[in-house]
């Protein structure tokens, strides 16, 4: 995969809204994770995972929070994750963190190069990419199982290096 000149050394978080809480990936140029976590959210999930997210922003100072399309009119996410994804926005938009929003045909876009189309196949192509996640690759879901949380970690890193790709 190849990767944009201009975000080389850029410090980027990429943020994944789940049923449960989130979960964020701090790269450091390309392919370079130096941080990521899974937060779990009872009771107010919004309020919870905006508290963690505004922690997370004032400790790495990222210069881009990037995050999956979250727009109800144009994806399937429920209004809580939409409300959600619209507050961590003005989160890191009140502290001069630039952000970006890419769409899933954009990240199937940034993966096409090497043949990866669903949330399994891009999260696949992130283990092979990145070392430090080759373990943590949830194993395929079966239909009757609700989805492994550490896919949000997948999902953030995919993110990522869309942005890193296409940004």
């Amino acid at each position: 995969m190849s990767v944009s000149a201009a975000t080389r050394g850029e410090r980027v978080l990429g943020f994944h809204p789940t049923a449960r809480g989130f979960g964020w990936v701090l790269f450091e140029g390309p392919f370079i994770p130096i941080d990521w976590g899974l937060v779990s959210a009872g009771v107010d999930k919004n309020a919870s995972c905006l508290r963690r997210l505004e922690r997370l922003l004032d400790r790495f100072a990222p210069e881009a929070l990037v995050l999956e399309a979250h727009d109800r009119h144009t994806t399937r996410r429920a209004r809580r994750i939409a409300d959600l994804c619209a507050a961590v926005m003005g989160a890191a938009d009140a502290r001069g963190v630039e952000t970006a929003i890419y769409s899933r045909a954009e990240v199937r876009e940034a993966f096409a190069e090497v043949q990866a189309r669903t949330r399994r196949e891009i999260a696949e192509a992130v283990a092979r990419h990145l070392e430090a996640f080759r373990h943590r690759l949830p194993k395929p879901r079966r239909p009757w199982e609700s989805e492994d949380a550490r896919g949000a970690l997948f999902a953030a890193a995919a993110v990522v290096i869309t942005h890193q790709r296409l940004g």
